[in-house]
Protein backbone atom coordinates (compact mmCIF):
# COMPACT_ATOMS: atom_id res chain seq x y z
CA UNK A 1 0.00 0.00 0.00
CA UNK A 2 2.64 2.27 0.51
CA UNK A 3 4.69 1.69 -2.43
CA UNK A 4 5.93 4.35 -4.45
CA UNK A 5 3.49 5.09 -7.66
CA UNK A 6 4.86 4.18 -11.13
CA UNK A 7 4.91 6.81 -13.39
CA UNK A 8 4.53 6.01 -17.13
CA UNK A 9 7.61 6.86 -19.79
CA UNK A 10 4.77 9.52 -21.06
CA UNK A 11 4.96 11.62 -17.89
CA UNK A 12 8.80 12.35 -16.79
CA UNK A 13 9.42 13.19 -13.53
CA UNK A 14 10.56 16.93 -13.03
CA UNK A 15 12.90 18.17 -10.60
CA UNK A 16 11.27 19.71 -7.20
CA UNK A 17 12.18 23.60 -6.56
CA UNK A 18 11.39 24.39 -3.63
CA UNK A 19 11.35 28.17 -2.89
CA UNK A 20 12.19 29.51 0.83
CA UNK A 21 10.17 32.91 1.54
CA UNK A 22 13.41 35.43 2.41
CA UNK A 23 12.66 37.32 5.84
CA UNK A 24 11.77 40.82 4.94
CA UNK A 25 13.99 43.36 7.00
CA UNK A 26 11.88 46.48 7.62
CA UNK A 27 14.35 49.74 7.63
CA UNK A 28 12.96 53.15 8.63
CA UNK A 29 12.65 54.62 5.05
CA UNK A 30 13.76 57.94 3.93
CA UNK A 31 11.06 60.51 4.84
CA UNK A 32 9.21 61.49 1.80
CA UNK A 33 9.35 65.29 1.50
CA UNK A 34 5.72 66.14 0.46
CA UNK A 35 4.43 69.76 0.16
CA UNK A 36 2.03 71.14 2.82
CA UNK A 37 -1.55 70.25 1.79
CA UNK A 38 -0.87 68.08 -0.88
CA UNK A 39 -0.62 64.67 -1.15
CA UNK A 40 0.77 62.36 -3.91
CA UNK A 41 -1.48 60.29 -5.49
CA UNK A 42 0.34 57.12 -5.52
CA UNK A 43 3.18 56.92 -3.26
CA UNK A 44 6.17 54.40 -4.06
CA UNK A 45 8.85 52.70 -1.66
CA UNK A 46 11.55 50.68 -2.50
CA UNK A 47 12.59 47.72 -0.16
CA UNK A 48 15.84 47.04 1.18
CA UNK A 49 15.90 44.28 -1.31
CA UNK A 50 15.65 46.19 -4.66
CA UNK A 51 11.94 45.35 -5.01
CA UNK A 52 9.44 48.47 -5.53
CA UNK A 53 5.96 48.63 -3.97
CA UNK A 54 3.79 51.16 -5.12
CA UNK A 55 0.20 51.84 -3.54
CA UNK A 56 -2.23 54.66 -3.24
CA UNK A 57 -1.99 56.81 -0.15
CA UNK A 58 -4.79 56.45 2.09
CA UNK A 59 -5.28 58.60 4.71
CA UNK A 60 -5.72 57.38 8.17
CA UNK A 61 -9.31 56.49 9.01
CA UNK A 62 -10.81 59.44 11.34
CA UNK A 63 -13.45 58.20 13.61
CA UNK A 64 -17.10 59.46 13.31
CA UNK A 65 -17.45 62.52 15.18
CA UNK A 66 -19.91 62.00 18.16
CA UNK A 67 -22.27 65.12 18.58
CA UNK A 68 -22.07 66.89 22.00
CA UNK A 69 -24.75 66.22 24.04
CA UNK A 70 -26.62 68.96 25.39
CA UNK A 71 -26.92 69.53 28.82
CA UNK A 72 -30.11 70.01 28.94
CA UNK A 73 -32.71 67.36 26.92
CA UNK A 74 -34.99 68.88 24.06
CA UNK A 75 -37.98 67.31 26.39
CA UNK A 76 -37.06 69.16 29.25
CA UNK A 77 -36.76 72.53 27.01
CA UNK A 78 -39.97 71.75 25.52
CA UNK A 79 -41.91 71.26 28.87
CA UNK A 80 -40.47 74.12 30.75
CA UNK A 81 -41.62 76.23 27.56
CA UNK A 82 -45.27 74.40 27.95
CA UNK A 83 -44.89 75.94 31.58
CA UNK A 84 -44.34 79.43 30.77
CA UNK A 85 -47.00 80.05 28.11
CA UNK A 86 -49.54 78.20 30.53
CA UNK A 87 -48.62 80.35 33.39
CA UNK A 88 -48.59 83.21 30.43
CA UNK A 89 -52.29 81.93 29.57
CA UNK A 90 -53.71 81.29 33.38
CA UNK A 91 -52.32 84.69 34.26
CA UNK A 92 -54.35 86.46 31.14
CA UNK A 93 -57.38 84.39 32.08
CA UNK A 94 -56.91 85.77 35.43
CA UNK A 95 -56.88 89.30 34.32
CA UNK A 96 -59.99 88.40 32.15
CA UNK A 97 -62.26 86.83 34.67
CA UNK A 98 -61.22 90.00 36.94
CA UNK A 99 -62.23 91.95 34.27
CA UNK A 100 -65.50 90.47 34.03
CA UNK A 101 -66.12 90.47 37.61
CA UNK A 102 -65.02 94.20 37.98
CA UNK A 103 -67.63 94.77 34.66
CA UNK A 104 -70.60 93.03 36.19
CA UNK A 105 -70.22 94.83 39.75
CA UNK A 106 -70.18 98.15 37.67
CA UNK A 107 -73.34 97.09 35.53
CA UNK A 108 -75.04 96.07 38.86
CA UNK A 109 -74.56 99.32 40.67
CA UNK A 110 -75.38 101.70 37.38
CA UNK A 111 -78.85 99.39 37.38
CA UNK A 112 -79.30 100.45 41.15
CA UNK A 113 -78.71 103.71 40.80
CA UNK A 114 -80.67 104.14 38.13
CA UNK A 115 -83.69 102.57 40.25
CA UNK A 116 -83.01 104.81 42.89
CA UNK A 117 -83.44 107.69 40.40
CA UNK A 118 -86.04 106.56 38.70
CA UNK A 119 -88.10 105.72 41.94
CA UNK A 120 -87.28 108.88 43.34
CA UNK A 121 -88.42 110.89 40.78
CA UNK A 122 -91.98 108.91 40.82
CA UNK A 123 -92.38 109.39 44.65
CA UNK A 124 -91.44 113.31 44.45
CA UNK A 125 -94.13 113.36 41.35
CA UNK A 126 -96.84 111.41 43.66
CA UNK A 127 -96.47 113.13 46.40
CA UNK A 128 -95.39 116.64 45.68
CA UNK A 129 -97.76 119.04 47.69
CA UNK A 130 -97.31 121.90 45.29
CA UNK A 131 -100.53 123.64 43.68
CA UNK A 132 -103.19 122.58 40.51
CA UNK A 133 -100.94 121.68 37.42
CA UNK A 134 -103.95 121.17 35.43
CA UNK A 135 -106.26 118.29 35.00
CA UNK A 136 -110.15 118.21 35.71
CA UNK A 137 -111.34 118.86 39.39
CA UNK A 138 -114.08 117.19 40.56
CA UNK A 139 -115.65 118.94 43.43
CA UNK A 140 -117.86 115.87 45.52
CA UNK A 141 -120.40 117.38 47.99
CA UNK A 142 -123.14 115.44 49.81
CA UNK A 143 -125.50 113.38 47.47
CA UNK A 144 -128.95 112.72 49.18
CA UNK A 145 -130.94 109.99 48.04
CA UNK A 146 -134.42 109.45 48.04
CA UNK A 147 -136.51 106.70 46.49
CA UNK A 148 -133.92 105.57 44.29
CA UNK A 149 -133.10 109.00 42.48
CA UNK A 150 -130.00 110.99 43.28
CA UNK A 151 -130.64 114.75 44.35
CA UNK A 152 -127.47 116.58 43.74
Amino acid sequence: MNEPTRRHAAHPTAALQVHQPAPIVVRPAAPAIVQPHTVPSVASVVLPDGRIVTGYAIDPVQPARVAAKPVVSRAAVNIALGGVGFLAVCGGLLLLTTFIAALTALITQLITLAAVIFGGWIAVQVLSASGHRGGTTVYIRKAVIKRNRFHG
